[in-house]
């Protein structure tokens, strides 16, 4: 049995330097396999995730012996925190390790719709030149508004900032007199929706999140908008965004999660023939420098859990 299960990838390098000398069971096909997940955990003292392995009553009932689980990420909805807390298990996210990768993201998305032309290269091949079709519009003065200001979206503040958008934020949370808003405008989240030229969501996935970004929502944006998530699938009422993108109510948007995923057939069949709408199966945070990072930083905390 292993005292380490890795059910999700993990950058190898790190395994084999951070936990060098203990007993680890690394198989990313865990996670799609609970029996065989549940069946390693008896004697397992440390559970290493990303978003998709559910650390919740019937798993954790399995691992009598856990006492931390390395999160090789930021979001926690896929952990039950109350349950861990109650048995006195450590929860340790990988904080700040892919913020950058995140926030290139949603900036690469932003560009590419308001520019119109990412879909062209199938068109060109085939020997069209649709050069008025495709004339977009530029970076540089519009209005990019953040629905959440933390880490993720302060970095993407300054970065949007650099490339010549203005940059406005909501968080309720955040205090008015934090030196983050040196970055951003405040605004109430009505008035971001309706005057934002981007919008991109950075806030967990809460009851009070859920499906934020419903049909009214999206209706309070300018048709000429674009909406970026790449925070948790359930903020955005995946159904009314793609109706509002076949109305031409909504200029353009990117998914980087989603209400279920991986996307069965039925969400396929939603997402289908929406030229003006970007898929992408939740990697924004995930680049080959990042996850370097994540799994130094989630290795590192584990095992300080484990020495402790």
């Amino acid at each position: 049995m292993s005292e380490i299960v890795i059910s999700e990838f993990m950058d190898e390098t790190a395994i084999e330097h951070g936990f060098a000398g203990r007993e680890v069971l690394y198989d990313p096909k865990l996670v799609d396999q609970p029996q065989r997940l549940a069946a390693a955990l008896g004697d397992c003292r440390a559970l290493v995730v990303r978003n998709r392995t559910q650390v919740r009553g019937e798993l954790l009932a399995h691992a009598p012996h856990l006492r931390v689980v390395g999160r090789l990420g930021v979001g926690l909805d896929n952990i039950d925190l109350e349950a861990c807390a109650a048995r006195g298990i450590a929860v340790r996210p990988a904080s700040g390790a892919n913020d950058l990768a995140v926030a290139e993201y949603v900036l690469t998305a932003a560009l590419m719709l308001l520019r119109r032309s990412w879909f062209a290269s199938a068109r060109v091949a085939e020997g069209a030149w649709p050069r008025m079709d495709l004339i977009g519009r530029e970076g540089s003065g519009k209005r990019l508004g953040l629905v959440g200001f933390g880490a993720i979206a302060r970095l993407t503040a300054v970065k949007a900032a650099a490339l010549g958008f203005t940059v406005a934020a909501f968080d309720p949370y955040l205090a008015d007199d934090h030196p983050a808003w040196g970055a951003a405008e405040r605004r109430p989240l009505d008035e971001l929706l309706e005057t934002s030229d981007v919008i991109s969501l950075h806030t967990p996935l809460t009851e009070g999140t859920r499906r934020m970004i419903d049909a009214a929502a999206i209706a309070r944006m300018k048709p000429a908008a674009i909406l970026i998530n790449a925070a948790r699938g359930g903020i955005v009422d995946e159904a009314a965004l793609v109706a509002a993108l076949r109305a031409g109510r909504l200029a353009g948007a990117a998914l980087d999660v989603f209400e279920k995923e991986p996307v069965d057939a039925t969400g396929g069949a939603l997402f289908r023939g929406v030229p003006n709408l970007i898929l992408t199966p939740h990697i924004a945070g995930v680049t080959e420098e990042s996850n370097v990072r994540v799994s130094e930083v989630t290795a590192r905390a584990v095992l300080a859990v484990l020495e402790a």
